[in-house]
């Protein structure tokens, strides 16, 4: 990287892989940041080159562990004492998003309280991807890039050329962001009502709309342990489908998620690079939102509008 540069990007250990795509695409290095970790699990972050009157990127998604969230805030506060020019979190993944609200009584609302840890330790800007709930922008009172996964997505779901195409939701909560790319595919809109007795297990659903003899293409957000996604795959080919497969923008895939992605009736199981994925399955395709996030970077860097990031 050309040492006048008026900005590096620098990355927490987890989101490396990704933070090295993003600097191929901007044609810089990826910045030296050195992270100690003593026995006791500890770890401190030092910077090893001056950033000193500099824009600095920091490229770290919150998945689990919490270490990646405590790195991110080390790196943070790092920054802040080395007198860099401006801080901004590029956090494709925002983890903690889905405690956004109380939906019953005594407890906590992760997302602000992640959104407050990020403000106080010194972000000037937050570029994130797909959030769980978009009104966890407004936690935050700097800039918020709110990106969406449909910049990869949609060339995709294009490039298949499926006829009879159907978008599907795998629940209500989802069907804002399906019923966009329904629209923008102009093709129907299905729904899956499903009802849970407690998080990460479905006890029931049904299936509204016609999928008989379609090729569906499930929309959600990010997998967990797949219980809901794989349940409406199942469902619609019981119901006749010709075909269905599902894109999500986070690749969480918790304890069982990869063998029940495998057993089930999905052709293929889509997300974004957003969070690595090791525990390898045959129907899982990660695209690259490398190009994206650093288009973003390079726009905000200059002042340029980044309207045009978004397809829909």
């Amino acid at each position: 990287m050309n040492e006048k540069a008026s900005f590096m990007v620098f990355s927490g250990t987890k989101s490396r892989y990704l933070a090295e795509k993003i600097c191929s695409s901007l044609g810089c290095k990826l910045g030296n940041l050195n992270i100690m970790h003593f026995a006791d699990g500890e770890f401190a972050v030092s910077y090893e080159e001056s950033i000193r009157g500099r824009d600095v990127f920091l490229v770290q998604s919150t998945f689990p562990n919490s270490d990646n969230l405590m790195e991110l805030l080390l790196m943070i506060d790092a920054a802040k004492r080395a007198s860099a020019k401006s801080i901004v979190a590029v956090i494709p993944y925002f983890g903690w998003a889905r405690q956004d609200r109380k939906d019953k009584p005594r407890v906590s609302i992760g997302a602000k309280l992640v959104a407050d840890l990020l403000s106080v330790a010194g972000i000037d800007r937050l570029i994130t991807m797909d959030l769980h709930a978009d009104q966890i922008q407004g936690f935050f009172d700097i800039p918020v890039d709110h990106l969406y996964a449909s910049g990869v997505f949609v060339p995709y779901i294009a490039s298949l050329k499926l006829e009879n195409l159907v978008i599907a939701a795998p629940d209500v909560g989802g069907s804002k962001r399906a019923s966009t790319y329904a629209k923008y595919f102009n093709v129907p809109l299905v729904l899956c009502n499903k009802q849970r007795l407690k998080a990460n297990e479905v006890a029931s659903m049904q299936i509204i709309g016609d999928v008989k003899g379609k090729n569906v293409v499930i929309v959600d957000d990010m997998v967990d342990t797949a219980g809901t996604i794989t349940k409406a795959a199942d469902l619609m080919m019981e119901s006749g489908a010709a075909s269905v497969r599902a894109i999500a923008s986070h690749c969480v895939m918790s304890g069982p998620a990869s063998d029940r992605v495998q057993a089930s009736a999905l052709e293929e199981m889509v997300f974004t690079d957003s969070i690595p994925y090791s525990n390898r399955c045959a129907k899982v395709k990660q695209l690259s939102i490398a190009d994206l996030f650093a288009e973003t970077i390079r726009r905000v860097e200059e002042n340029e509008s980044i309207s045009s990031q978004y397809i829909i």
